[in-house]
């Protein structure tokens, strides 16, 4: 493989010809290519990564469009998945990269086959109960993970590598309750940007690195004021009782943490998940929920307003799951959801 076009990263000596071929062997799962995950996506397949597998559950909308880089207007009227807008626009990008998207939930369920074969996880979430199942699954799989996170022009990243660094349970033993949300702080696209970046640094320091042991220090950053601040965390990791890299507690991994019904942040919106995954024929409910409302289908999803509900939007996705827009009522959400799919 030719290596003309990225010259310029690997006149950047810690790379090299080397490094190169590091990134380009290596596999990476990215969990979310929302904000932090479309920059992810693009600045890794611009660096040639070998494969990259994109995994979210949610479609493009307009309100994305301020701050998540890989999507534009015709996403959105098109009700796009934003796993598949994001591999097209990056198969344009780099031929080289293998994209594989994947229009689905993250969870216990499915975690440890999206991991399989992955080098290198990185998170492009909002919300820390996939953080936490990332953790579960990173810890288990030995797989290394660059965290990431950010609200208003504040956030922070760092490297987790089971059995070198502190894991995300040693810094939070559990869930933190949420005081603030990006509905109430909103987000910036200029501090995602710098977010997203660093977690890609992160990555390709991890990737080139050689020998040399991992980097430990979490970067905090508050982009509107201008400050970056490291803490290490070996000192952390040295002294938890970590439940999980310690004793080997996996309760996110397990299914015994977590919702399957949540409220999208930022969104007005609600995502129900059944029990059971299924296989819907999409075309076939569209034919039957036309006379109840205005449908459109595509491969991936079944849009439908149902006249019964004005200002609600169902978005169904072929294996049950759905996002009911224009309410944060989960009891709500969750009887829109038994009306029109009987479960």
């Amino acid at each position: 493989m030719s290596f003309d076009r990225y010259r310029k990263q690997t006149l950047f000596a810690p790379i090299g010809q080397a490094g190169q071929q590091a990134i380009a062997s290596t596999r990476v799962l990215l969990v979310g290519c929302g904000a932090l995950g479309s920059v992810i996506a693009e600045s890794l397949t611009r660096a040639g990564i070998g494969l990259l597998k994109i995994v979210d559950r949610d479609f493009v909308d307009l309100s994305n469009l301020q701050r998540q880089v890989l999507f534009d207007e015709a996403d959105v009227a098109a009700h796009r998945p934003k796993a598949i807008a994001a591999a097209e626009r990056l198969g344009r990008i780099n031929t080289q990269v293998q994209i594989q998207p994947h229009v689905a939930d993250v969870t216990p369920d499915n975690i440890l086959s999206l991991v399989h074969g992955c080098d290198l996880i990185l998170d492009g979430t909002d919300n820390f109960e996939t953080r936490f199942l990332i953790n579960d699954a990173a810890l288990e799989t030995n797989t290394p993970w660059v965290s990431g996170g950010v609200l208003g022009a504040s956030g922070q990243v760092f490297l987790v590598v089971p059995g070198q660094t502190a894991c995300l349970r040693c810094l939070l033993a559990e869930q933190p309750p949420q005081t603030e949300t990006c509905d109430t702080a909103g987000v910036l696209g200029p501090a995602v940007n710098i977010i997203a970046s660093l977690q890609v640094m992160k990555a390709l320091q991890w990737i080139c690195r050689g020998d040399a042991p991992p980097n430990t220090k979490m970067t905090v950053v508050d982009a509107w004021e201008g400050s970056f601040q490291q803490i290490d965390l070996k000192p952390l990791k040295d002294q938890a009782n970590c439940p999980a890299c310690e004793h080997g507690e996996r309760s996110w991994l397990r299914g015994e943490r977590g919702n399957r019904s949540l409220i999208l942040c930022g969104r007005n919106a609600v995502q129900i998940s059944p029990a059971e995954p299924s296989s819907l024929d999409l075309q076939a409910l569209a034919e039957t929920w036309e006379p109840l409302g205005e449908t459109r289908p595509n491969p991936f999803l079944l849009w439908f307003q149902p006249r019964d509900f004005p200002g609600l939007e169902i978005h169904l996705f072929r294996d049950g799951r759905a996002i009911i827009k224009g309410t944060e009522d989960l009891a709500h959400a969750k009887s829109i959801y038994a009306r029109y799919l009987g479960n």
